[in-house]
């Protein structure tokens, strides 16, 4: 029988509790080990008091999902017990934890952004590759099956050729103390919402997908950009508009236009494992409505980064893809000199 991955946990984050940790339960080839709470050392600026509350936190979760405590980040990336880690903390913090990890011959999932620099991407990279470590970024919704319908549909030619392609993503504004609107803890529209419309452009445009044009909006009272958009295009001449923003009426679409059709479908950044996607294709002025089945992206997404642990392979198509990602995201702020 093979060993399963063994994996611990970064911070008792929402996100490794209500999504991260059942999907792992469903996983076969993987079991869930422990999660640590940062020491007072590790966590800059804070007190006895906020470390009380994050290991009351994390003993909570621990006691739900039945694993072990670590009382700091050092002491469960350095631990015999793990084989893998995954790190849900604010983007600004990832790069320093991830790389300890594979210095300590471990693999790391990554929640999106994986860094907030070219530079610090491509060094762990570097360090992965030389360590023959995975490192995942968790765009979980590029696993839906959804994705693959829509690529189906506009290889089919269905809606003719294809005339231009626009990604929305656009939430209303959260709490002012949420990490997405602090510079310092990595937050942003461009790292948060606007990555999702870059790489779903990225997978639509191939290899040779570029930012032609780009902007960046803030608003007062905000040291980070509050909302965007771009427009992307490949060597076909093929082009991508995309939207994005923390501070907009929620939308998360993908509309197509062809020279006989059209594709149109909500959600499609951020539908849940019990969601079922409808999908509307037009084609001579007639809709059609198509409902898919439920899909599970962050179990997928955990798949993946076990496939690449197993094999180099497709090891070294994620380390691409990441690298790619990374590459968009700089080309962006250059052009608007952020």
């Amino acid at each position: 029988m093979t060993k399963k991955i063994r994996i611990g946990i970064l911070s008792p984050s929402n996100i490794a509790e209500k999504r991260f940790l059942p999907a792992l339960n469903k996983s076969l080839t993987s079991e869930f080990v422990g999660m640590a709470h940062a020491s007072v050392d590790e966590w800059v600026g804070a007190d006895e008091r906020t470390i009380s509350l994050e290991n009351r936190k994390t003993k909570v979760i621990l006691e739900k999902f039945n694993g072990k405590l670590f009382d700091s980040y050092y002491s469960l990336l350095t631990s015999s017990e793990i084989d893998a880690v995954y790190i849900p903390l604010p983007p600004s913090l990832h790069f320093k934890w991830a790389k300890l990890a594979l210095e300590n011959s471990k693999h790391v999932l990554l929640e999106k952004p994986a860094t907030t620099k070219i530079e610090d991407t491509l060094e762990l990279i570097e360090i992965s590759k030389k360590n023959n470590l995975a490192l995942h970024e968790n765009y979980m919704f590029v696993y839906h099956n959804q994705i693959n319908y829509i690529k189906e549909i506009i290889d089919s030619n269905q809606i003719g050729d294809i005339r231009l392609i626009r990604l929305s993503f656009e939430f209303p504004k959260r709490a002012n103390n949420d990490f997405r609107y602090n510079k310092n803890l990595g937050g942003g529209a461009l790292l948060d919402c606007g990555g999702y419309t870059i790489k779903y452009a990225s997978m639509l445009l191939g290899e040779t997908a570029e930012i032609k044009q780009a902007v960046s909006n803030y608003i007062d009272g905000f040291n980070v950009d509050i909302y965007g958009s771009a427009i992307l295009k490949n060597e076909e001449n093929h082009v991508v508009q995309l939207s994005f923003g923390m501070d907009n009426s929620y939308r998360c679409s993908i509309e197509v236009w062809g020279s006989l059709g059209s594709i149109f479908t909500n959600r499609v950044f951020t539908a849940p494992y019990n969601y079922n996607p409808i999908i509307e294709i037009t084609v001579n002025n007639e809709m059609k409505k198509v409902e898919l089945e439920k899909d599970d992206t962050f179990l997928k997404s955990i798949k993946s980064f076990e496939n690449s642990i197993q094999d180099i392979n497709i090891r070294e198509n994620t380390f691409k893809e990441i690298e790619k990602q990374a590459y968009l995201i700089d080309n962006f702020l250059r052009i608007t000199n952020n």
